[in-house]
């Protein structure tokens, strides 16, 4: 799959939504969370395999769609633009912060523009 600025702008809402999954799948297993009702056996409560199943499969493809964007922000050759996408893309920092980190606390500019 082709990676663009969207896929790359995405990583950060894809790492909160994973915590998002991760905390209710943790919430289905460990409290009344999981449990659904059953009209077909009289209103009796059951776990709610489907659900957590659905949330299971949505969990992965998201962990795989980060995982993608991860390895292809580490796969750049060039160290300089590597760590520009890593701090501004993965670890969300404003281009200020990119330029400090990369001692360019003069031209906050200077990382985004090469």
């Amino acid at each position: 799959m082709e990676m663009t600025i969207k896929r790359l702008e995405s990583y950060k809402r894809l790492m909160q939504e994973i915590a998002i999954l991760r905390w209710e799948l943790n919430e289905m297993n460990t409290t009344d969370a999981g449990l659904g009702s059953s009209v077909i056996k009289d209103y009796s409560k059951g776990f709610d395999g489907e659900r957590y199943r659905r949330k299971r499969r949505l969990l992965d493809q998201k962990e795989a769609e980060a995982e993608e964007i991860r390895k292809w922000v580490e796969a750049i050759e060039d160290t300089a633009t590597r760590k520009v996408f890593e701090y501004f893309y993965l670890d969300g920092l404003p281009w200020k912060e990119v330029a400090k980190r990369l001692g360019y606390r003069d031209n906050p500019d200077y990382p985004r523009l090469h």
